[in-house]
């Protein structure tokens, strides 16, 4: 490959990265874990819907002994005041009194005399259907009390409509908080879940064909730098594959099942972690890479990665502690330093809190670093990947 065979440099990283590519989503493993974690997604999401469903449909089921006409209005004021009720026709007070006592009904109404009811419970009514009962009540006698004197009670409705309040909050609530939390939440763990396992990937399979000395045949037609980058890129497409695929169901199921019913800001929430993905990768693949070079052991590479996944874990944590206040200083502040930009950003974007200038300024700052860490990785490991026995120590490594 490259020069050495023939082929140019763009040739050798593309062979290079298909075969890292093709070696990993072959493996067994590889299949059965993704559908596990997919039914797993999937599952977690439709028993969300489900659940939330039915806190939704609760309605009170409220009894009314002979005259029905307060149903209309029980069910017109439990519409009103966000209390839906269901008014169920009861033959006799006894009847009422038994279905109360076996938890059939919430409450049963017995209506009496000059618009007065008796309210039977078990033990005590709850404050929301309390509101319901009084204001119907309320609302039942109002309309009496304005027939009995010929006034229209339409036209009284009609000339009054206007008389409203009108709420101007300062800092109203937002309304769809709960689901940013939780697309926040999403992207902060799955962002550092992947960029943790495939840089790993990369330096368990720098120093696999180290051991076992195929990276000496690897190189002795492929340039150091073509079979780093390739590798890097290869692993890094099966990395963002796997996220894609993950991102498109989850997404996909949250919005078919009702669960997300932010879907634009979903799918866009998406789109940003990938492209976030690839920069975060980038920067620690190829220094993954440079610590696989530098040990000729499997068991000895957790020793040389230490500090990246350090770095790794602090930037985890710096983000989940910021997911509940994403305008917060900590949240804004490491936003802007790369890497800790690779996790953060993503986390804001999902909150709505980033602006188009701070994404574009933190990628074109992510990108330059990620370039200086590249060829600072790229000097150790051209150094280290054909050095055998001891670990080349950090030092070593990065002395001139």
């Amino acid at each position: 490959m490259s020069e050495r065979s023939g082929l140019n440099p763009t040739r050798a990283i593309a062979l290079v990265a298909r075969r890292e590519f093709l070696t990993q989503v072959q493996k067994k493993s590889f299949l059965v874990s993704n559908v596990i974690v997919l039914i797993a997604i999937i599952g977690g999401i439709v028993a969300a819907s489900i659940f939330s469903g039915k806190d939704d449909d609760s309605r009170s089921e409220v009894g009314l002994v002979g005259d029905q006409s307060l149903s209309a209005v029980l069910v017109s004021t439990g519409e009103a005041v966000g209390n839906p009720v269901e008014v169920t026709e009861i033959g006799d007070e006894q009847t009422a009194r038994a279905q109360v006592e076996n938890g059939d009904l919430d409450v049963a109404v017995v209506p009496g005399s000059g618009g007065a009811v008796t309210a039977i419970t078990k033990s005590e009514i709850d404050t929301s259907l309390r509101v319901v009962l009084d204001g119907a009540v309320a609302a039942q006698a109002q309309s009496a009390a304005l027939a009995a004197r010929n006034v229209d009670a339409a036209q009284l409705a009609e000339s009054t409509k206007s008389a409203v309040v009108t709420v101007d909050a300062i800092d109203p609530p937002d309304l769809e908080r709960g689901q940013r939390i939780a697309l926040s939440t999403a992207v902060v763990i799955l962002l550092y879940m992947q960029i943790l396992a495939f840089g790993m990937y990369v330096a368990m399979g720098v120093v696999e064909e180290k051991s076992s000395r195929v990276v000496e045949l690897l190189l002795s037609t492929l340039r150091p730098l073509q079979l780093l980058w390739g590798k890097v890129i290869g692993i890094g497409a099966v990395g963002l594959a796997q996220l894609t695929v993950y991102g498109v169901v989850g997404v996909g199921a949250g919005v078919a099942t009702g669960v997300l019913t932010l879907g634009g800001t979903a799918w866009g929430t998406l789109i940003g972690t990938l492209g976030w993905f690839v920069l975060g990768f980038a920067f620690f693949a190829v220094l993954y890479a440079a610590t696989g070079s530098m040990v000729s052991r499997q068991e000895d590479v957790n020793s040389t990665a230490m500090p990246l996944t350090i770095l790794i874990m602090a930037m985890f944590f710096a983000a989940f502690s910021a997911v509940q206040n994403p305008e917060g200083t900590l949240s804004n502040v490491l936003s802007w330093i790369p890497p800790f930009s690779a996790i953060l950003m993503p986390l804001r974007i999902a909150a709505g809190v980033a602006s188009a200038t701070q994404i574009a300024a933190t990628v074109v700052l992510m990108l330059v670093v990620t370039v200086a860490m590249s060829a600072v990785a790229a000097r150790i490991y051209q150094r280290s990947i054909l050095r055998m026995g001891k670990t080349v120590s950090w030092r070593e490594a990065l002395a001139r």
